[in-house]
């Protein structure tokens, strides 16, 4: 099983919602996050003064897949999410041990 934690550009979530229940994922979370990367902030201009904002609103989708969907749900996010200019995220993915279904007990790829 894998974590893939996606760091998007806030008006890109839905996208991203949409073509991963196109694929059958059946649950995310998402969190609201601020950060930066290479483009160190954005400048905004706000009443006519101009300010440099260092940490850039994003948001982080956690979903947790099997192995064998791991490639698409990459893929999926990358087109989802994409808009060819700096600052549309990042994707990392993690080996995910194990995991439980609270309600069932279920576990691991059941618990998907």
């Amino acid at each position: 099983m894998k974590l893939i934690e996606a760091i998007i550009k806030p008006f890109k979530l839905e996208e991203v919602r949409e073509a991963l229940t196109t694929l059958g994922v059946e649950g995310l979370t998402v969190s609201e996050v601020k950060g930066f990367g290479r483009q160190k902030g954005q400048r905004e201009i706000y009443r006519g003064a101009e300010y440099e904002i260092s940490f850039v609103p994003k948001v982080k989708i956690e979903v947790a897949v099997t192995d064998e969907r791991e490639e698409a749900v990459v893929e999926a996010i990358c087109k989802a999410a994409g808009t060819d200019q700096i600052g549309d995220g990042k994707i990392f993915v993690f080996n995910l041990e194990s995991a439980v279904r609270i309600r069932t007990g279920e576990k691991n790829e059941n618990a998907l």
